[in-house]
C-alpha cells in the first residue's frame, strides 16, 4: 500500500510529538511535507523536517527513540507499526544540498504554527524549488512547478535562477545538477508560466 499523509495526519503526529517533549523544537518543513503543509499538494509519502538547531535535533532523536522510533535509513526514523517514517535532517542539510543559511534565519521560512514545545515552519520557496531541483526527480520537477504555479506572483524567477546557480556551484555533481534549472525553466515556458 502507498500510504500518504494529508496535512491533518501531519499535524496530529506532531502534536503527538509535542506532548512528549519537554524543551522547545524547531522544525522546518521541507520537500513533498512543505508542499503539503503550503496546499500546494495534498499529500505526501514522505515526512521531511529539518531540525536546524543540532542540540535540539540531538534531544528530538533521543526523545524519538525513548517513544520507540528506529533509525531506518540515513535520516529516516519509523515506529513499528506506522506506514510512514519521518526524515529528520541537521542543521542546514535537505538531502544532499547544504543550504548557505539557517532556515532559521530572517526570511528563510514561512511561520505556519506553534505548539506549546513545538515551533513549524516551511522552508521559502527559493531553497525549497532549489533543493528538489538538485535531486532532479521527475516528481521533483512536478512538485517545483505547482509551487511555482501557486506562489507566482511572488517568486522572481532571475533570482531563483542564480540562487539554484549559486546552491549548485558548491556540490561535487555540478555539471550533471546545473541543467535541471534550465530544464525546469523550459518547463515554466511550456506552461505558460515564464
Amino acid at each position: 500500500m502507498d500510504y500518504r499523509l494529508n496535512k491533518d495526519d501531519l499535524m496530529e503526529a506532531l502534536k503527538g510529538w509535542n506532548s512528549f517533549l519537554g524543551k522547545k523544537i524547531h522544525l522546518i518543513a521541507c520537500g513533498g511535507t512543505a508542499m503539503t503543509m503550503l496546499g500546494v499538494k495534498p499529500s505526501t509519502k514522505d515526512v521531511d523536517f529539518m531540525v536546524p538547531n543540532v542540540g535540539e535535533y540531538k534531544y528530538l532523536i533521543k526523545k524519538l527513540r525513548s517513544l520507540g522510533y528506529k533509525s531506518v535509513s540515513g535520516n529516516g526514523w519509523q515506529r513499528k507499526g506506522e506506514d510512514y517514517q519521518f526524515d529528520l535532517f541537521r542543521g542546514n542539510r535537505i538531502h544532499t544540498t547544504e543550504l548557505f543559511e539557517s532556515p532559521l534565519g530572517e526570511g528563510r521560512h514561512e511561520p505556519l504554527f506553534e505548539l506549546s514545545r513545538l515551533y513549524i515552519g516551511v522552508l521559502n520557496d527559493y531553497d525549497l524549488i532549489s533543493s528538489k531541483l538538485m535531486r532532479g526527480d521527475r516528481v521533483d520537477f512536478e512538485d517545483c512547478l505547482k509551487l511555482f504555479e501557486a506562489h507566482l506572483e511572488t517568486i522572481d524567477l532571475n533570482r531563483l535562477i542564480e540562487h539554484f546557480r549559486e546552491l549548485v556551484s558548491y556540490d561535487i555533481a555540478v555539471d550533471r545538477l546545473a541543467k535541471n534549472i534550465e530544464i525546469f525553466v523550459e518547463m515554466l515556458k511550456e506552461r505558460g508560466l515564464a
